[in-house]
């Protein structure tokens, strides 16, 4: 069986001071990740806003942004 010098010693202690760095950065990253995602999330369930923008011949143009989306569908609501 071969001895391990002490240079092999030295790059063993390297390689796994190197892992242990990696593992623990990238645990401490996935813990920040996951509180994020749960303070994030909220109670409040997304809803659809609707907003009166400008009037069209007696009627209305109503911009409807689903669940605080950046798009916009307009329409017009005409009360006949």
């Amino acid at each position: 069986m071969m001895k391990m010098t002490p240079e092999n010693k030295y790059a063993l202690k390297e390689f796994m001071r190197g892992a242990g760095v990696f593992a623990a950065t990238a645990a401490i990253l996935i813990a920040v990740l996951i509180t994020l995602a749960y303070f994030a999330s909220g109670d409040k369930p997304l809803e659809p806003s609707f907003e009166v923008v400008d009037k069209y011949k007696g009627c209305d143009v109503v911009r409807y942004a689903p669940h605080q989306a950046a798009e916009y569908k307009y329409f017009l609501h005409c009360p006949k």
